[in-house]
């Protein structure tokens, strides 16, 4: 086998594996991402350039222009396209994250936020930090790109591929300092938000095409296809969304 089969196959079961950590048709809500185990760097390790972003129309409304080249180069990184298909940058995650922070996901609106408040605790005792999601990545794209710039002279944006899937990796492994949270922290959130965006139903941004089911060949929003769950064959009929977007 050759290494771009070994970089196919990791993809391929990197993003299978996410679907036991994630729902795939529901809108990122939880605030569990920080309390997920990190995945290995596979997913920050599947290309040498960077991804040049597709035309789009949509434009961020919480994010500021440093901060959207941020996050579409970082998801762009984590989910590469390569022959298997988009990426997370064409799927459009970027939409997807940007919309979340219009929730009240986003402002923990559902979650206890009473102290106290311990940024060092065992990740089995789950989320214990003060910060809503859009604090996080307000916070944590700036230290990110700060990092970044004292460590590589440039932002995340600015980097070649080979050092931004470096910098992810420092980041995941909580190896980069921070001020405002744990780089470890920052990074769950947004390892688990893209994968979010990638699978999830089209009406909320992301999963464009429907790349992400067709990938996986998740029927997505059919009425009934319990009768294949146990069959092990492959469901014949394409992924179809709420809408009634058909791959």
């Amino acid at each position: 086998m050759s290494a771009d089969d070994d970089i196919r196959d990791s993809r391929r079961d990197f993003l299978r594996k996410s679907l036991t950590l994630i729902p795939v048709v529901t809108v990122a809500g939880s605030g569990l991402g920080a309390a997920l185990p990190a995945l290995s760097a596979d997913p920050v390790a599947a290309r040498d350039t960077p991804v040049a972003p597709p035309a789009e129309a949509y434009r961020p409304t919480f994010f500021t222009a440093e901060e959207w080249a941020f996050v579409k180069a970082a998801v762009a990184r984590l989910i590469p396209a390569d022959a298997n298909g988009p990426g997370a940058l064409e799927a459009g995650v970027p939409e997807f994250i940007d919309r979340q922070m219009s929730t009240p996901y986003a402002t923990g609106a559902n979650w206890y936020m009473q102290g106290p408040f311990v940024t060092d605790a065992p990740v089995e005792f789950g989320y214990q930090l003060k910060l809503v999601p859009r604090d996080i990545y307000r916070l944590g794209i700036a230290a990110a790109d700060a990092w970044c710039r004292t460590q590589y002279g440039k932002v995340f944006a600015e980097l070649d591929g080979a050092r931004q899937d470096e910098a992810l990796g420092l980041l995941e492994a909580g190896k980069a300092e921070f001020d405002a949270l744990p780089a470890k922290v920052f990074f769950a959130y947004l390892l688990t938000n893209t994968k979010e965006g990638f699978f999830c139903d089209p009406i909320h941004g992301g999963n464009k095409g429907l790349v992400g089911w067709t990938l996986i060949n998740f029927p997505g929003a059919r009425a009934d296809f319990m009768d294949w769950v146990e069959r092990g064959e492959r469901y014949p009929l394409p992924p179809v969304s709420i809408r009634g977007e058909r791959a």
